[in-house]
């Protein structure tokens, strides 16, 4: 599930990416052109909803593309993305 909220003070946009805590096993990392593609920079911590989330703040009306690195080089991609192409998915801030 991708979560969008804006930022009052700043117009900026919260964007939470959440995940089953067991689906992937393992930890997970949302990586894109917002942290250099660097895995491990937005590791999802567990919560107690029975997800696990993390946070990234983008632009508004920016577009930020990314995929999530599972354990054992493991990529994949979220349904719930706008787009998803031969690069990966894509969200509209």
């Amino acid at each position: 599930m991708i979560r969008r909220t804006r930022v009052a003070k700043t117009g900026e946009v919260k964007v939470t990416f959440s995940l089953p805590q067991s689906e992937p096993a393992g930890s997970v990392s949302v990586v894109g052109d917002f942290n250099d593609w660097t895995p491990g920079k937005h590791v999802l911590a567990r919560r107690a909803n029975g997800t696990r989330s993390v946070s990234v703040t983008l632009q508004a009306g920016s577009q930020a593309h990314f995929r999530y690195l599972g354990e054992h080089g493991h990529w994949f991609d979220d349904g719930d993305a706008d787009a998803i192409d031969a690069d990966g998915s894509s969200i509209r801030a």
